[in-house]
């Protein structure tokens, strides 16, 4: 007979927040590679070496500060002119080519690859799905046949993640989520050595590049609006300073070199 699995508790990284999750970590995980091995079929990925191997840089890097020592990381470059990128539980990791334009140097990429990896490591997803879950009622769903060989909780995932056969992923976090992801992934990029500084700046010129395209973007409905997101970062940035100021520098190759910023 089927039973209703929950984890308990859990804390997120740095904000310390309480989450009730209605899943187990290794469920949550299964689910998360079986979707991004199906997008890596499903979506052109990039061949560029120069920009594979920057974002597999700064990924590795920020995954290093990250707290998910059993990840299995990976980060690909997809083709596609959405200025977006996300996360998927078990530590992968998708960019698209269209945000790129908008990071324009690695610190900027920092940012959304910090926030992207913020969201894994919260486990916003199993939160999202726990959600999903209560909502529906199929937490009794849960049990030996739960993952990929079960349609009901893979059409509760696909659902809760916004996946489309020739879409790509666009996890509609809630507003909290988003302000969470984005305080966690500036201590990332900090403590991985990249200039917190920079993710205002990044999302300055996210939000014009997004004014001028008129209206918002669909991956947008769910995010704090443009001023508020600005204003918490800037908020946030003495903590993230700090922890900056005591990573190692970086040196033009983007591996650390000995001694400390002042």
């Amino acid at each position: 007979m089927a039973v209703l699995l929950v984890d308990g508790c859990t804390t997120t990284p740095v904000t310390g927040r309480r989450q009730l999750h209605l899943m187990s970590e290794a469920q949550e995980v299964q689910l998360g590679l079986a979707a991004f091995e199906q997008l890596k079929k499903e979506q052109p990925i990039s061949r560029d070496p120069a920009i594979n191997a920057m974002v597999q840089r700064v990924g590795r890097r920020i995954a290093a500060v990250a707290q998910m020592p059993d990840a299995q990381w990976e980060f690909v470059v997809f083709e596609s002119k959405e200025a977006n990128a996300f996360a998927l539980p078990g530590g992968k990791v998708g960019v698209f080519t269209g945000i790129l334009p908008i990071t324009r140097t690695e610190d900027g990429l920092a940012t959304v690859i910090g926030h992207e990896v913020a969201h894994a490591s919260a486990h916003h997803g199993a939160e999202r799905i726990s959600q999903s879950m209560a909502i529906e009622g199929v937490g009794q769903l849960a049990g030996a046949a739960l993952g990929s060989s079960n349609p009901q909780w893979q059409q509760t995932f696909q659902a809760a993640y916004g996946i489309g056969s020739q879409v790509g992923v666009a996890l509609p976090f809630s507003r909290k989520q988003e302000s969470e992801a984005d305080e966690i992934g500036l201590i990332y990029m900090a403590r991985a050595g990249y200039n917190p500084q920079e993710a205002v700046r990044f999302w300055q010129r996210f939000a014009q590049a997004q004014r001028g395209g008129g209206g918002t973007p669909w991956f947008l409905r769910t995010h704090p609006l443009d001023d508020k997101r600005i204003a918490d970062i800037q908020a946030n940035l003495p903590k993230a300073m700090a922890e900056y100021r005591q990573a190692p520098t970086l040196a033009p190759t983007g591996r650390p070199q000995r001694g400390l910023r002042r």
